[in-house]
């Protein structure tokens, strides 16, 4: 997602060194992991393994390196799937990058590859600005281990001009591809996610943030970040909203079950408080077959970002697949709990994650976690790598 506010306000800013490179890259010296963890009585410990600021100005295979929205982990090979939330600079793609990471810490980060994501008709992807009716603005991505094919879903396009002219309309997507980037289905939707001219259906840069298989693999979830309008607005610093969640049946590629999930409130107010900020779900992973990860990314203009993680259950939760709005909160959401606070963790910066990824198991029986955050191309911004090690009880 590209934030809509500048980041020109934040107080937090970290130097980069701009870098050329237009094969593939060399590698860059991680932050050392710190010796603390977060934990609380109530949280799970959380142990940071490094973090790595990608250097401005790097590409590989003749591609920009940024926009990181969403990454998977590919333990066969191990290889890591990244995927750009950009068609602008160049074609819509995926990066691939091998990550040294293990007990000890996250040593290196190296791109070796980008593959363009292509059409239903097999060509490259246009701008998203351009009068196409098959766009894109990719978001995230996931390996499936077994078909050895990749999962990836789409926001679509709602530009609605304020001078009357036709709106310029794209409905979100879940697709599946080839790991050579080649378009091989779309799923199908429930009817709720249709763009619309009026204020009904997905808001702009709201739709399908999130992705990710189960934790037996049959099935999709995919999640919305923000409301739909019909299902109320959008969230502030004093009230939540309302997201959903949806599981599509993987042979079938059909919507099977929909669960309702708030948001929390704006974390802080914004600075000066006219400014703008926001709140929504960026990502999620399989933790068993009732609970999943998901990670909550919020801006607040004079602040900067916040970045939670939440376990959640869906046993008991209402099945919202047919409800059309869910503004009277006549529904029961799935349950949550905070896991961490990224600002409670000893991390040199936090910018704007988007995506997350189980990694390899350490030999402690934690899990790795690996956060990469989408820069905007926006020189105050940064590409971070972020690595954890956890145990989600």
């Amino acid at each position: 997602m590209r934030l809509r506010v500048p980041f020109a306000v934040r107080r937090l800013v970290v130097a980069v060194a701009v870098v050329a490179v237009t094969a593939v890259l060399a590698a860059v010296p991680a932050t050392a992991a710190p010796a603390e963890s977060a934990e609380r009585p109530d949280r799970t410990p959380v142990r940071v393994l490094g973090e790595e600021t990608i250097p401005k100005g790097l590409a590989v295979d003749g591609m920009p390196i940024g926009e990181l929205s969403g990454i998977d982990y590919d333990a066969r090979n191990d290889l890591w799937y990244v995927i750009s939330d950009d068609s602008e600079e160049a074609p819509a793609r995926f990066y691939t990058a091998d990550l040294d990471l293990d007990a000890h810490g996250l040593s290196r980060v190296r791109f070796v590859g980008a593959t363009r994501i292509l059409r239903t008709d097999g060509t490259p992807f246009p701008p998203l600005a351009s009068d196409d009716s098959e766009v894109a603005d990719p978001e995230a991505i996931r390996l499936d281990p077994r078909s050895r094919t990749l999962y990836w879903s789409s926001e679509g396009k709602r530009d609605v001009p304020t001078d009357g002219s036709p709106a310029a309309l794209v409905d979100p997507w879940v697709r599946q591809m080839t790991l050579g980037g080649r378009h091989l289905r779309e799923f199908g939707q429930p009817s709720q996610f249709t763009m619309s001219a009026g204020e009904q259906g997905p808001r702009r840069n709201a739709v399908l943030e999130g992705l990710t298989l189960t934790a037996d693999r049959r099935e999709l979830v995919a999640s919305l970040e923000g409301p739909l309008y019909d299902d109320g607005p959008l969230p502030t610093p004093t009230t939540g909203a309302v997201s959903r969640l949806t599981w599509y049946d993987k042979r079938s590629g059909a919507p099977v079950r929909q669960f309702g999930y708030d948001i929390d409130p704006i974390p802080a107010v914004p600075d000066p408080p006219t400014a703008g900020a926001d709140n929504g779900v960026v990502e999620l992973l399989p933790i068993d077959q009732h609970r999943l990860l998901v990670l909550e990314r919020a801006f607040i203009s004079g602040v900067g970002n916040s970045i939670r993680l939440y376990a959640i259950d869906v046993r008991g939760a209402t099945n919202t697949l047919d409800d059309t709005s869910l503004a009277d909160g006549d529904y029961r959401p799935v349950r949550k709990r905070l896991v961490v606070d990224l600002a409670d963790l000893d991390l040199s910066h936090i910018d704007n994650v988007e995506g997350m990824a189980w990694g390899p198991r350490l030999p402690t029986g934690e899990r790795t976690l690996v956060l990469v955050s989408d820069d905007n191309f926006n020189s105050p911004q940064v590409s971070q790598v972020i690595a954890l090690a956890l145990r989600v009880r």
